[in-house]
């Protein structure tokens, strides 16, 4: 690996870290103010709310400048919906706003892979950068519960600084006054890193032209026969996964008792067993055999049932391992594969931006419907089973869609396959 590809992913890792320990934050401040429990809920889809609204856009964004740069620029306004949240603002408003900051973020970081790695590479790049991510959920969420519960957060509190009022009176406030700095750090790394001389792509000085090409790029990809399997996968994993990180510590509250700073760690346990099936894909697995991970999916999907059979944190520990590692080792080859066809096709920013735009929908449609569901009384057992029932229909559907096209149309498959095998190859 080259080694501006290491200071993109300490950039990284410390941006997510803070975005993940803000939830935390953000879902403590929230429950210290006596907020209904549906506000909670509702912070993941106000999270994706961005990455939709402004989807058309940002892969423009991000082509049109140096990514570093774009990283750089996106790390700021996180600092600003940081600050937003700290003195007065809405939580939800103001997650949205840092929201806002990572839709713009994530074109950037991994449409640099595609500029800078060949194809041979991408497979294992995406592997560290998944790797790196879900060991910064982990650590961010871990984080996050300590600086929220009494131990670090009383010492936040009793610091003095002369001549200085900071009106910081709560725990959740001295936690995100402290996540200001992480995201400091990840902005720091994103000046350090090098230009790949890539040619950028000026945006139109009319950006609602930017419309009919993004909906263009969108129709690309689902036409696609191996982008259409890669979206629509990557699409559900991520909607589903995105919810169920509040899913698991609303069930942690329901099941064993905990609070977020107990429950926090139990999402950890998610990411640690995610961390490791991305490792094990990175390594174990080829470009041009991304979808014989598709039946994954649907055995991820019926595991999340069977955690409403367990109230043990002996058994939920190892369990919340294999069901996070089936869904590393699912994530990486396809997103590697979907990186690969969107970068033939339209490039890597607006690529990027049309995964994000699908990726962030569905987390915003699963997320509002388990909002309004828990405003109308409707248990994390239920939400769980309902989860659980999504993601496996919906792959074994994928599985279908993808034996039909292979049926149907073998040799247009066979030709997208060796084109993959081939850049794989001699990328």
């Amino acid at each position: 690996m080259k080694r501006g590809f290491f200071t993109i992913m300490s950039a990284q890792f410390f941006s997510s870290l803070a975005d993940n320990a803000l939830f935390v934050g953000a879902v403590q401040l929230l429950r210290s103010s006596g907020s209904p429990e549906w506000q909670q809920a509702a912070l993941v889809p106000m999270f994706a709310l961005f990455y939709v609204v402004l989807a058309p856009f940002v892969g423009a964004f991000a082509d049109a400048l140096p990514k570093g740069k774009v990283m750089l620029i996106s790390n700021s306004i996180k600092i600003v919906g940081c600050l937003l949240m700290l003195f007065g603002t809405h939580p939800l408003m103001a997650y949205a706003i840092v929201g806002l900051g990572a839709a713009a973020y994530s074109p950037a970081k991994y449409g640099i892979l595609t500029e800078l790695l060949p194809a041979s590479q991408l497979v294992k790049a995406n592997g560290w950068i998944e790797g790196l991510t879900i060991a910064s959920i982990i650590l961010g969420v871990l984080l996050g519960g300590q600086l929220v519960g009494p131990m670090i957060s009383g010492a936040l509190l009793s610091l003095d600084f002369p001549l200085i009022d900071t009106s910081i009176d709560t725990a959740p406030e001295a936690a995100i006054s402290v996540l200001i700095f992480v995201y400091l750090i990840a902005a720091w790394f994103n000046t350090r890193i090098p230009e790949t001389g890539v040619s950028m792509r000026p945006m139109p000085k009319n950006l609602l032209s930017l419309l009919p090409d993004f909906w263009t790029c969108n129709s690309k990809l689902w036409k696609d026969k191996l982008g259409q399997i890669s979206l629509g996968t990557t699409t559900l994993f991520w909607g589903v996964s995105g919810n169920l990180r509040y899913i698991v510590l609303a069930w942690a509250a329901a099941a064993l008792g905990y609070n977020v700073t107990q429950a926090s760690a139990l999402v950890g346990v998610v990411a640690i067993g995610t961390a490791v099936g991305a490792v094990v894909a990175s390594l174990r697995m080829r470009l041009e055999h991304a979808v014989n991970v598709i039946p994954l999916g649907i055995a991820m999907g019926l595991l999340v049932i069977l955690l409403n059979f367990i109230s043990n944190v002996w058994v939920a520990a190892p369990f919340l391992i294999l069901l996070g590692g089936l869904g590393g080792f699912l994530v990486v080859p396809m997103n590697a594969l979907l990186q690969h066809r969107g970068h033939n096709l339209m490039g890597a920013g607006r690529s990027i931006a049309v995964q994000n735009f699908n990726e962030q929908a569905c987390i915003l449609g699963l997320g509002g419907f388990y909002a309004l569901s828990t405003s109308l009384g409707l248990s994390a057992f239920g939400a769980i089973s309902a989860f659980g029932m999504v993601v496996a229909g919906f792959m074994w559907l994928i599985k279908r869609w993808h034996e039909r096209n292979c049926r149907e149309h073998p040799a247009v498959v066979n030709h997208l396959l060796d084109i993959a095998r081939n850049d794989n190859l001699h990328g």
